[in-house]
């Protein structure tokens, strides 16, 4: 199934990472092959962190992991869906969600 996937010119592909028990939408970030199977084969997340060039466990330091429920992929296969059950706020804000403020136009 991972072969199927459209990844970007990078290799990367964008996940949004929703509470699978409040469906709150929590974060964004990347994966590349190598971390959407160490997030099969843990059964949590980990991305590549564009900024510093190297995977990335999310709650490896703060002990907020995400455990995932399923991953899902949209009709383009070109975007993940993955549904969690968060051990902690998943902002490294502290806040629950990393899509905590408003924008106005």
């Amino acid at each position: 199934m991972i072969q199927s996937l459209k990844f970007d010119s990078n290799g990367l592909i964008p996940a949004i990472i929703q509470d699978a028990n409040t469906n709150v939408v929590l974060m964004m970030a990347y994966m590349n092959t190598e971390s959407l199977q160490l997030t099969f084969e843990k059964g949590e997340t980990v991305f590549w962190s564009r900024s510093r060039q190297e995977l990335w466990h999310k709650g490896a330091t703060s002990g907020n992991v995400q455990r995932v429920v399923d991953v899902r992929v949209d009709c383009d296969e070109d975007t993940l869906l993955i549904r969690v059950e968060p051990s902690g706020p998943a902002c490294h804000t502290g806040n629950e969600t990393c899509f905590y403020r408003g924008l106005q136009s």
